[in-house]
C-alpha cells in the first residue's frame, strides 16, 4: 500500500543547466523538492514508483534514460541509479517523457538509493476515473509503496503565462493546492478534467492517479511550496 507521496512540478526549469541564468528563481522550489524526496526516503518503501503526464502513457524501468537535448542542453539522466545495463523490456533507444526526465534530475541529486524504482508515464488526457483505478493499481504493486508524482498546475495565471491569462486559473490552483497540503485524495479526484485542459493544468492526470494509490492509506500532507513563477501554479506537498 502507499506509505508515501511527494508531488514536485516538472517544468524543465528546474534543471539549473536548462535555467541558466534564471535558475536561482526556482531556488526555493528545488530545495522544497529535496525536503519531500527525504521524507520518501525516510518511509522505509519497498519500491518507488515515479508517476508524470505525458502524451501517451506507457511504463519505464529504473535506469531508463532521459535528457534536455530539446531544450538545448546537453544533460543525460537515468530514472533511478542506472543499472549498468538496458533496461529490460525497452528497445535501446527509449527515452523517458521530459516529466520523468525532471523526476531523473530530482532523484539524481538526492543519490535515491532507498528503493528500487519504476517510473509511469500518464496519458495527460486519462478520464479521473482511468487515474483512479491505475493509482490503486500502482499503490498495492507493493507492501510498501511510495510515489513521487510530478505535475504543474494551470498555466493561465498571467497575461505573460503560456496559456495568457484566465480568471478561472487561480481559484483551480488554490484549490489543487488545498487538496495536495491536506493529503485530501477526494478532493484531488474531484479536479475538473476539462477545466484542467483549458487552464493547461499538465498535473492534473498525475495528482489523480495519486489520489487513487492514497484512497484508505490515511496519509496526511504538508504544503512545502506554491507559487506561479512565469504564470505556472508550481506545488511541492509531502504526505506520509
Amino acid at each position: 500500500m502507499l506509505v508515501a507521496a511527494a508531488v514536485c512540478p516538472a517544468p524543465p526549469l528546474l534543471v539549473p543547466e536548462v535555467a541558466a541564468g534564471a535558475a536561482a528563481e526556482l531556488g526555493d522550489a528545488r530545495t522544497a523538492c529535496s525536503d519531500a524526496l527525504a521524507v520518501l526516503a525516510a518511509s522505509r518503501p519497498d519500491l518507488l514508483v515515479v508517476v508524470g503526464a505525458a502524451a501517451e502513457g506507457g511504463a519505464y524501468d529504473q535506469g531508463t534514460p532521459g535528457g534536455f537535448a530539446g531544450f538545448g542542453v546537453d544533460l543525460t539522466v537515468t530514472l533511478g541509479p542506472d543499472l549498468g545495463e538496458p533496461p529490460s523490456g525497452h528497445a535501446t533507444g527509449d527515452t523517458l517523457p521530459t516529466s520523468l526526465a525532471v523526476a531523473g534530475w530530482l532523484l539524481g541529486q538526492a543519490r535515491w538509493a532507498a528503493a528500487p524504482v519504476a517510473g509511469v508515464a500518464v496519458a495527460a488526457g486519462l478520464a479521473p476515473s482511468g487515474c483512479g483505478l491505475l493509482g490503486a493499481d500502482l499503490g498495492g504493486s507493493a507492501e510498501r509503496v511510495a510515489m513521487l508524482v510530478l505535475g504543474d498546475g494551470s498555466a493561465c495565471r498571467t497575461l505573460k503565462a503560456p496559456g495568457y491569462l484566465d480568471e478561472r486559473a487561480a481559484a483551480f490552483d488554490a484549490a489543487a493546492a488545498r487538496a495536495l497540503g491536506a493529503a485530501d485524495a477526494a478532493a484531488l479526484a474531484a479536479l475538473d478534467a476539462e477545466l484542467a485542459v483549458e487552464l493547461q493544468a499538465a498535473g492534473r492526470a498525475p495528482w489523480q492517479v495519486l489520489a487513487g494509490a492514497a484512497e484508505g492509506a490515511g496519509l496526511e500532507g504538508r504544503l512545502l511550496y506554491e507559487d506561479a513563477p512565469y504564470g505556472v501554479g508550481y506545488f511541492v506537498a509531502a504526505w506520509s
